[in-house]
């Protein structure tokens, strides 16, 4: 498998993309920026939740609804304690792993001592940021019906933090060489496309309702050793203040066409999907995502049709 680089961007509307334990919840930021963040944690678990709702085994899972230990977790999938003899299975039962990797616990051979096995995965991602400016709603109080104790008779406040509108990106890679190693292949990658494009909207709840991708790139790359860098620098808005509505901007694709014009020829392959209603613009010109990237690249440009 040749090397690929990801490029995500979603938005999120009036709702907590990703709260911060140590802040009362409230969505975390770079202050000094105005720069909403959220951690690539919380992309995996969309995706890890989104896998297992469409059937496929992970290790990162609860059991019969359950917190386990990762040492219970290979052993309910086993039938017993996991043993190096079992790491082909587990690779081929556990998407997430070949898709992230893991650490995982190893029954030793004598008396019965343990080693780990860790396992870096060919899926990465950085911490993903806000390309706007992002203006925090003013905490609401939330009063819960139910008690915090059974002795209390009114019901437990709470603090509801939001923002009032994000567009996120995430910059990720798929090492080639590393595939190899937890036996990645073509179609979980093709997989993984779909679960970046499909999870977010599908795995609401009440404080993230109000997501939704916008686009979405892989960079196929012609080797295992090509890549580029964190195709988020390239990207920008024509307006990136005061945002509430994905009509309020336009998204320049301008510095993003001239780098992957200049790298055409490490380039195998574009998969591509966008949301039509999003604004998308280069040089001034607005039109469709496709015909932004030049005509030297609209040959190898792949249209998911998710």
């Amino acid at each position: 498998m040749n090397n690929s680089e990801l490029l995500f961007i979603y938005d999120a509307k009036m709702c907590n993309p990703n709260g911060d334990p140590d802040e009362e919840n409230r969505p975390r930021m770079d202050y000094d920026r105005q720069r909403n963040l959220v951690s690539d944690v919380r992309l995996k678990r969309y995706i890890r939740d989104y896998l297992m709702e469409n059937g496929y085994d992970i290790y990162v899972a609860r059991v019969d609804d359950r917190a386990v230990t990762a040492g219970d977790r290979l052993k309910e999938l086993l039938g017993h304690e996991a043993t190096s003899d079992d790491i082909g299975e587990i690779l081929s039962r556990l998407i997430d792993i070949r898709l992230f990797g893991a650490t995982m616990p190893i029954k030793g051979e004598k008396r019965g001592a343990g080693t780990s096995l860790s396992l870096t995965g060919p899926v990465q991602f950085n911490w993903g940021h806000s390309l706007n400016k992002v203006d925090l709603v003013e905490s609401n109080g939330i009063t819960s019906h139910f008690g915090s104790a059974a002795e209390n008779k009114q019901g437990a406040m709470g603090k509801d933090y939001r923002v009032y509108y994000s567009l996120i990106a995430f910059h990720g890679i798929i090492s080639g060489k590393r595939a190899s190693e937890t036996n990645l292949s073509e179609e979980d990658v093709e997989i993984l496309d779909k679960a970046l494009i499909k999870s977010i909207p599908l795995q609401a709840t009440r404080s993230k309702i109000g997501q939704y991708p916008r686009l979405y790139m892989r960079l196929e790359y012609a080797s295992d050793e090509d890549f580029i860098g964190d195709l988020r620098s390239y990207v920008s808005l024509d307006r990136a203040e005061a945002l509430r509505e994905p009509t309020d901007f336009a998204v320049d694709l301008s510095r993003l066409n001239e780098v992957l014009t200049s790298s055409n020829s490490k380039i195998s392959r574009i998969h591509l999907w966008y949301d039509p209603e999003m604004r998308f613009m280069a040089d001034g010109k607005q039109a469709p995502v496709e015909d932004l990237l030049g005509e030297e690249l609209k040959s190898k440009i792949d249209i998911l049709k998710y």
